[in-house]
């Protein structure tokens, strides 16, 4: 069988070809059915959706709606960068991350990665800049994380919220993408930051 990928109209769409079907063109979007929050959370709701598939097949998708975060990776010079460390409930493990926070209703992401950076390392960027965005589990989350780049830091002091317990601490560039590679860091956000940066030639 032979498979083929077009964008027709902004849509992406397979071509899929073989003896049996002489060719079926397949829309990839399933059509919403039926709504249903299951769980109203204070960070998250969790819905299960009843979907039409391509094919006419009904299923359901179960997944996390949250409403994004950013963060922020700060540069306090060309060699050295400043990390959050931090235990993480759900995986029962002490973390290393950059600073980052979920965007709160009426913010923009930069907004909150600059808000993010002062209450968890007590820092402010005289420059932020958009790097990139991604989704770190589309397959269950509606989550988008904006990752940023903060250069010109000026000391201050930490703003944590009441039920934040951590701590930020100087680490040298080269050896934070170390930490990486050893597997001492698998946050995914702070994954990408580091070594986005380390591709270009950063530290």
């Amino acid at each position: 069988m032979c498979c083929w990928l077009f964008l027709r109209k902004g849509k992406v769409t397979f071509f899929l070809n073989d003896k049996t079907s002489g060719g079926v063109d397949i829309d990839m979007k399933e059509k919403l059915i039926r709504k249903t929050k299951m769980y109203h959370g204070s960070v998250v709701d969790l819905f299960c959706d009843e979907v039409e598939l391509p094919n006419g097949a009904v299923a359901t998708r179960e997944y996390l709606d949250h409403p994004g975060a950013a963060s922020v990776l700060p540069f306090v010079d060309d060699k050295n960068i400043v990390l959050i460390k931090q235990y993480r409930y759900p995986i029962d493990q002490i973390t290393y991350e950059i600073p980052a926070g979920r965007i709160d209703k009426g913010e923009v992401p930069i907004e909150c990665a600059s808000r993010e950076l002062v209450e968890e390392t007590g820092y402010r960027a005289k420059e932020l800049e958009m790097v990139l965005s991604f989704y770190p589990a589309p397959a269950f989350s509606t989550e988008i994380i904006y990752i940023f780049s903060a250069f010109g830091l000026e000391a201050g002091r930490q703003n944590q919220e009441d039920d934040e317990f951590l701590s930020s601490e100087i680490i040298n560039f080269k050896d934070a993408v170390k930490m990486v590679k050893v597997g001492k860091i698998k946050d995914s956000k702070t994954i990408i930051a580091l070594m986005y940066f380390a591709n270009k030639g950063l530290g």
